[in-house]
């Protein structure tokens, strides 16, 4: 199947798309800040770059696109792959599932857990809030749970 558009148009939709700061993200993020949680964007001293790094609690999170990353929903090109150049579009996202899976075990080595948000979870914001929930622990709770409660000594004095 021939593209319908024109290589000049291609390339102008293509130059587009961008890595930082997609909808997808900043979706994310929001839930994230809801939650109370603070984070950092972007950190390019750990492996893949991640989206959201959230260091209290050594916590990196990606927000994946379906496609670019070889999601297996019905936008992801797990399931579906472009027809034309294909040996191209096959190779890169193969590349990026590879690449993908090299900086997770980086990650790890370097003792930071990892998250994999996908584009087509953040269309609903409740569940993502609680897929979330159930991954991370709010720092408010985590807090309280390492808080020592000691009796204060002036309490007890006859």
């Amino acid at each position: 199947m021939a593209d319908t558009f024109t290589s000049e148009r291609r390339s102008e939709i293509m130059g587009r798309i961008t890595s930082k700061n997609t909808q997808p993200e900043i979706s994310v993020r929001r839930v994230l800040h809801r939650m109370g949680f603070r984070f950092r964007l972007h950190r390019d001293n750990l492996p893949g770059k991640p989206d959201i790094v959230l260091p209290k609690c050594n916590v990196v999170v990606f927000v994946h696109g379906c496609f670019w990353h070889g999601h297996a929903c019905k936008r992801g090109s797990a399931t579906r792959r472009p027809k034309s150049n294909a040996r191209y579009w096959n190779s890169k996202i193969d590349g990026n599932v590879a690449r993908d899976a090299l900086q997770a075990k980086a990650l790890s080595k370097l003792g930071w857990r990892r998250v994999v948000v996908w584009a087509c979870e953040t269309v609903d914001a409740a569940r993502l809030e609680t897929r979330l929930r159930k991954i991370l622990v709010a720092p408010k709770e985590a807090g309280r749970r390492h808080q020592r409660r000691r009796p204060d000594k002036k309490a007890f004095a006859p």
